[in-house]
Formats: C-alpha cells, sequence, structure tokens
C-alpha cells in the first residue's frame, strides 16, 4: 500500500440485502483514485482505501457519495427514529392490498403462491413488489449505469430498450430450463411439500428484511455467490459491443435477488418447460414497469418517511403470503387440517 494513501471507514445509510453490497462496491470502485473497496452488510459500512490527498473524511464522503445510485454515506449512524411509527401506519396498507389480493383470489383472478400451483397473475404480482425493493438494487444500479453511458453517447434510449428485452427474454428461456432440470424430478407429495415450507422461508426472510427492524436477518437470506455475480458482470461492463445491454439483461437473472431465487426454485418444481418459462416470464414483466421508469425518467425511490412505510407494508404483505404458503404446505402433506378456507 503507497504510503499516500488512506483507509476510510464510512456508514452506508440503505442498505437492505446482499445485493447492495454488490452495488456499493461496484459504484465506488469506479473512483479514479480508489483503489480498494470492502462492504459489511452486518455493520452497514464500507471500508474504502485511496488516494484523496489532503482531504478531509467528510470532505472524501460527499466525494463518494455523488458515485451512489441507491445509497447515501455517513460517518456517523444513521438512526431511524421513526421505524416504528413506519411500522403502525404500514399495517393499514399491507391489510388493505392483502385483503384486494384475497377478494381476486376469491375470484379466480390470482392464486395464493405455493408449491403446487401459482397463476401467472401470483407471479406478476411479486415481481411488482420485487421492482420495488431494495432486493432489485442491483438491477436499478445497472440500469442507471446503461442509461448514463446512453446520455454520453447522445441520450440514445437503444440500450436501455436492449437491456429489458434481454432481461424478459432470458428469464422466458432461463425459466424454460428450469422447469425442464425440474421434470427429471419426481417430487411427489412429500417433495412438493418441503419445496412449498422453503419457498415460504425465502420469502418471510425477505419480508423480515424489508421490515428494516431486524438486522440479523439479513445474514439469513439464501443468494447465489455474490462472486459470481460481481466476475459476470464486470467482465460484460468491460467489453465494448452494442450486444453489451443485452448480456447485461440476461446475467440480471443470476444476481442476487432473493425474489428472483424464490420464483426459480418454484419454476424448478413445475417440472414444466412451459410452466417454468411463463411463470419466469411473468415476474420479469411484473418488474419491467418499475424498472421502465428507472431507465428512462429520473424515477427512484429514495430514503426518507415514505419510503420506510412503503418498505415496510411490502415486508408485511410479504410475510403474511409465505406464513399462508407455509401452511398450505403443511396441508398438502397431511401434517395439519386445513387452517383457512383459501
Amino acid at each position: 500500500m503507497r504510503s499516500d494513501q488512506k483507509t476510510y471507514t464510512f456508514n452506508v445509510n440503505g442498505m437492505h440485502c446482499k445485493a447492495c453490497v454488490f452495488l456499493t462496491e461496484d459504484e465506488l470502485r469506479a473512483h479514479p483514485k480508489v483503489s480498494f473497496v470492502k462492504t459489511s452488510l452486518k455493520t452497514r459500512t464500507v471500508e474504502v482505501r485511496g488516494d484523496f490527498t489532503n482531504a478531509s473524511a467528510e470532505e472524501v464522503m460527499k466525494e463518494l457519495s455523488s458515485l451512489l445510485s441507491k445509497h447515501t454515506l455517513s460517518i456517523i449512524p444513521q438512526v431511524n427514529s421513526n421505524k416504528w411509527r413506519e411500522l403502525i401506519i404500514a399495517f393499514p396498507i399491507a391489510f388493505g392490498f392483502i385483503l384486494l389480493f384475497f377478494l381476486l383470489q376469491k375470484g379466480g383472478i390470482i392464486q395464493l403462491v405455493n408449491a403446487e400451483q401459482m397463476s401467472f397473475g401470483t407471479a406478476f404480482f411479486i415481481g411488482v413488489i420485487a421492482s420495488l425493493s431494495t432486493c432489485m438494487a442491483v438491477v436499478g444500479g445497472l440500469i442507471l449505469s446503461i442509461s448514463a453511458t446512453s446520455a454520453k453517447d447522445g441520450g440514445k434510449v437503444g440500450p436501455q430498450i436492449l437491456f429489458h428485452i434481454g432481461r424478459i427474454i432470458s428469464f422466458l428461456v432461463l425459466g424454460g430450463l428450469i422447469g425442464a432440470v425440474g421434470a427429471s424430478f419426481q417430487l411427489g407429495a412429500w417433495g412438493s411439500g418441503i419445496l412449498g415450507i422453503v419457498i415460504g422461508l425465502v420469502m418471510f426472510i425477505l419480508g423480515l428484511n424489508l421490515l428494516d427492524i431486524f438486522t440479523w436477518t439479513k445474514q439469513l437470506q439464501p443468494s447465489m455467490p455474490i462472486s459470481i455475480s460481481k466476475r459476470g458482470i464486470s467482465m460484460v461492463k468491460k467489453m465494448n459491443h452494442k450486444v453489451i445491454p443485452i448480456m447485461i439483461g440476461v446475467l440480471s437473472f443470476f444476481l442476487p435477488c432473493g425474489f428472483t431465487q424464490s420464483m426459480q426454485i418454484y419454476a424448478l418444481g413445475t417440472g414444466s418447460f412451459v410452466q417454468g418459462a411463463l411463470t419466469m416470464f411473468a415476474f420479469a414483466l411484473g418488474t419491467f414497469p418499475v424498472l421502465a421508469c428507472v431507465s428512462f425518467s429520473s424515477f427512484s425511490l429514495k430514503d426518507g418517511f415514505h419510503s420506510g412505510v412503503f418498505f415496510k407494508s411490502a415486508g408485511l404483505i410479504v410475510i403474511v403470503f409465505s406464513v399462508f404458503n407455509i401452511l398450505n404446505s403443511l396441508v398438502a402433506v397431511g401434517l395439519i387440517q386445513p387452517v383457512f378456507n383459501i
């Protein structure tokens, strides 16, 4: 390490999941003065090493914060004193959405998530929640990166369009392949029940993380090794070709997003190329409206009271669905009697 390089440690505000770790490190590494970046989800801090001459820690913090698209840096840990107030307000909002969901379910439009059946409307609904959650921070950051590059090239919208095309088509094709792989497994009643419980537990952990109340739950969220996602995205971003946006869209299928992974588990359990493909396709379409807004406008869900209420509302909705999913799976294997007539 050179003598004129210093190490700074900053708190990262708005960090919720492993995707945030990747996004924060990737964006900070883009600074020409930074030689090393290491982010900790457990402590919500980032360690940065670089040559910033005689700049103070506060000046370095402000300079680096300008690079972040979804997070902010601070020297003093940010304390959210409104989190319980946000949770109280979130309860009636979540109740309203859940009631609407059940009314649509009774009308046969959508079905609750379980290992045996899921309507494409449900997959679309989960995609909408995923696109608004911080688990999609990496995808949003990639889109902003593509948009920024396009702006330098004269404001062309082609790369953004190619990204979305690549993303949606890859979810369709790769979802089908996952379903086809699942066809070689005969799960049976117990296998389907266990798969449903796994999906329910993954979604339950996602819901707890969205509440942003219990920091220890962030370590429980399963994900693909983040090093794989880093290497894949970094490799593609270094290439200079028009096909890059499409390839980044394809790689978004493998990013560490818990919602995507829970849907991939379900697609595996369908044992069908068509069902797996259409399920992941519907999920990708659900994420499209918000991601399109990120692509073609300055839309962004910033930290603050209103965003806190939204994330907690989404977290409560996901938790309720996960509990119903687990109960339905236990009923399917005969361990308990039906609790609700849904």
